[in-house]
């Protein structure tokens, strides 16, 4: 086995024991100041904000870290090659901020992991990812669109196609532009 395939392998299994320790601990400890555990996941934008100026502003944010390095150095890890679903379609590359996955927030100016879409050039950004632990609440709502659980990764996640068109709606799970082929 690869050492890059040792290293995600490695990466979701501590994912996943964070998941399971916040899971048992949800109802001794908020899982951040801003969110108590069994509580929706909480916005951290301003009353009266609007879709447009929330997708303006995850541009504005992340526009950045079409440099890979960039969120390398800031935190992003490889979380999964390039995803495809069985039956739902391709996804792309994930890098994952742990440190803002684990904060509870959901936040347009700190998405918790980059979405990104292999090419003949190398990688290229596509979307966001805002992601909570799953700890038994109801799945969150971000501007209307409820967060899908992802069982494997023991989290409720949204994609954002902030960066790649997509057909099937900006928060569609899988984006059939997005192609895992270099």
């Amino acid at each position: 086995m690869s050492n890059m395939r040792l290293q995600s392998l490695k990466q979701f299994f501590i994912v996943v024991g964070i998941a399971a320790l916040f899971a048992a601990c949800a109802d001794q400890t908020p899982l951040s100041p801003n969110r108590q555990a069994g509580n929706a996941a909480q916005l951290s934008a301003g009353p009266g904000t609007e879709t447009g100026s929330i997708f303006a502003t995850l541009r504005r944010v992340t526009a950045r870290y079409h440099d890979l390095d960039v969120a390398k150095n800031e935190g992003f890890v490889l979380l999964h090659e390039c995803e495809s679903r069985p039956g739902e379609g391709p996804v792309g590359v994930v890098y994952v901020n742990f440190a803002r996955l684990l904060d509870g927030d959901i936040n347009p100016e700190l998405p918790d992991a980059l979405i990104y879409e292999p090419g003949p050039n190398g990688l290229k950004l596509a979307g966001v990812e805002f992601a909570v632990l799953n700890t038994g609440q109801p799945a969150p709502q971000f501007l209307g669109a409820t967060f899908q659980r992802e069982d494997e990764f023991g989290v409720y996640a949204l994609h954002a196609w902030v960066w790649r068109n997509n057909p099937d709606g900006m928060f569609a799970q899988t984006n059939p532009k997005v192609s895992c082929e270099e």
